[in-house]
């Protein structure tokens, strides 16, 4: 069983060091352990840093990319070196590394696909009160979106088995972390929480610039997530909505009409049929948005297995075997 601890760094020669020497060399039920790095287009020593500690394996992208970008392009690193869990965590050396042991244990007991880190973010001093009070609201939404229950849902200290890594796609350019807990949810994948430490800051947060930037960027994130993995629901409520307006509205004017009251309510014909109209089209649209998510779910199907033949394949070249179940 070979655990792969993927880092995403962006500019982390200073923290790098820390992080990985709080890592644990040794966990029951792990045959081999190692580290890859993701420099994200680091315009600092970061990938010199590295090798110079003894990280396995470095991939180098050219240009920053954010770290969804990176985490997605880790996963498919951890992958292509045969690993049957990857393990998620930030090079700014924010979690504890000894709690990696307990992260995995779910994944190696077969109890859970996912299991994520839960910083007990309502009572983390190091977050401001707003910002505890925002992290746990926003933990809550993803948690209804996805039908899980997650404390933490931001929290980038997560494994994988490989199973759940071969099907985890990133699509998003600002956080990989709601948008991927929403895709589990939609997978029917099992997803567990285990409580972890967290270390001082070493620096401000790069996701959370300001309130207004975090909210506006996860709220598009998570409608867009949601949206792409619950499209008819989503277009149903919203015509049924529409639809529903311009029905009260008709029936208002119908009922002054009878009453000899409806001159001079015009307008509201006019809104009422502009709400029926457009309700009626939204409507429509689910119905396509769906028929595109069965094709959706048909090509991920068909990447999920190709990934897997691919991977494969180049398992055999190098003479890799693997039990019944492993793959």
């Amino acid at each position: 069983m070979k655990l792969i601890i993927q880092i995403p760094c962006y500019n982390e020669e200073k923290t790098l060091p820390q992080t990985l020497r709080d890592l644990p060399r040794e966990i029951p039920g792990i045959s081999r352990i190692e580290w890859l790095v993701i420099d994200d287009g680091s315009r600092d020593r970061t990938a010199e840093v590295a090798r110079s500690l003894g990280v396995h394996h470095v991939l180098s992208l050219k240009n920053h990319q954010g770290l969804a970008r990176a985490y997605g392009a880790g996963l498919e690193e951890g992958l292509r070196h045969g690993a049957d869990i990857v393990v998620n965590t930030d090079g700014d050396n924010q979690y504890c590394g000894a709690d990696l042991i307990r992260l995995v244990q779910p994944i190696l007991e077969g109890s859970a696909d996912i299991v994520v880190g839960d910083r007990g973010v309502g009572k983390l001093a190091a977050f401001s009160y707003h910002k505890r009070r925002l992290q746990q609201l926003g933990s809550w939404v993803v948690g209804q979106a996805a039908g899980l229950k997650i404390p933490d849902a931001t929290s980038g200290f997560r494994a994988l088995s490989r199973e759940a890594a071969l099907r985890t796609l990133v699509l998003s350019d600002y956080s990989y972390t709601l948008e991927t807990m929403i895709q589990a949810g939609a997978r029917k994948m099992a997803v567990t929480t285990v409580s972890v430490g967290v270390n001082p800051p070493t620096r401000r947060s790069r996701l959370m610039r300001s309130l207004k930037h975090y909210l506006g960027h996860s709220t598009a994130t998570i409608i867009r997530a949601y949206t792409t993995y619950r499209p008819l629901r989503v277009f149903t409520i919203s015509g049924f909505l529409l639809t529903a307006g311009g029905g009260l509205l008709a029936l208002r004017y119908l009922f002054l009409f009878l009453t000899g009251k409806g001159a001079g309510h015009v307008q509201s014909v006019i809104l009422a049929a502009v709400l029926l109209i457009v309700g009626f089209q939204v409507l429509l649209i689910g119905l396509l948005a769906d028929l595109i998510g069965s094709n959706r779910k048909i090509l991920e199907e068909l990447l999920y297995r190709m990934r897997k033949v691919e991977l494969s394949e180049k398992e055999k070249n190098r003479g890799v075997t693997r039990r019944p179940g492993e793959d």
